[in-house]
């Protein structure tokens, strides 16, 4: 099988783009599964204060009641 010369530089550039491509888009669904559980942690805290605040306030009306 005979490759015509004029597409062999062609093809060395398209499968540098491809790597180069493939090698972006894998960090970049790193960075936004990173980002995501980042997100989701910070989301658990602030649950997490959430209920100390509310117990908290439990505990103030409590006392005030009394």
């Amino acid at each position: 099988m005979h490759i015509p010369e004029e597409l062999i530089p062609i093809a060395g550039m398209l499968m540098v783009l491809g790597i180069v491509a493939i090698v972006f888009l894998s960090k970049a669904r790193a960075k936004e599964l990173q980002f995501h559980q980042d997100l989701r942690v910070r989301e658990m805290e602030h649950q997490l204060k959430m209920k100390q605040l509310e117990v908290e306030l439990e505990k103030a009306r409590a006392t005030k009641s009394s």
